[in-house]
């Protein structure tokens, strides 16, 4: 539970009454490698923080899925969209590696937000540094080459190589397994 503490502090300082509040409505879940976390068309309810693992995110189609992101260790996973609204889900979360998640319900969550001196701020920087990672993928997207954008993703997160299937990464980029073999050979 330490790594959560320290994650919420690096958006703003917790006293240990908040902590206490915060850490007393959290509910630990274990999941396998390859686990669905949230089906496709239900309602996310709990905003999750990886203990350990990745997941991914994605829209599952019959011939390929589109995965659009993946969480690691030490950061939250949701589907915040749904969960934000509580309205069903479009896409799926699952669990890439052997996955442990600390949640949080939304009916708690709208409870420290309440309760806590500080649970607004943390919640508002933490949905604006969700918004940036969003909006800096989606302008890649648009303004960078599917070499760019592998030799990028590979320089920040070096773990994705390692853990994720290539099969998952390419889907990330925008491309085909093939047309990132074909990178992968360019630039080795």
């Amino acid at each position: 539970m330490q790594h959560i503490r320290e994650h919420l502090e690096s958006f703003a300082p917790l006293s240990d009454d908040d902590w206490f509040i915060f850490k007393s409505k959290l509910v630990f879940e274990n999941y396998p490698k390859n686990s669905i976390i949230l089906k496709e068309g239900t309602t996310e309810n709990y905003l999750s923080f990886i203990e350990s693992g990745v997941a991914r995110l994605y829209i599952p189609k019959i011939d390929n899925d589109l995965t659009f992101g993946f969480a690691f260790a030490h950061s939250f996973v949701s589907a915040y969209d749904s969960f934000l609204t509580q309205s069903p889900c479009t896409y799926q979360i699952q669990s890439i590696t052997p996955t442990k998640l600390w949640r949080i319900n939304y009916d708690d969550l709208q409870a420290i937000y309440e309760e806590t001196a500080i649970g607004n701020e943390i919640g508002r920087k933490n949905a604006e540094n969700l918004f940036l990672i969003k909006s800096k993928r989606e302008l890649a997207l648009l303004n960078k080459s599917a070499k760019e954008r592998y030799l990028e993703l590979f320089s920040e997160r070096p773990e994705l190589i390692r853990e994720i299937p290539l099969k998952y990464i390419a889907s990330y980029i925008g491309i085909t397994p093939q047309a990132l073999s074909r990178i992968r050979r360019q630039i080795s």
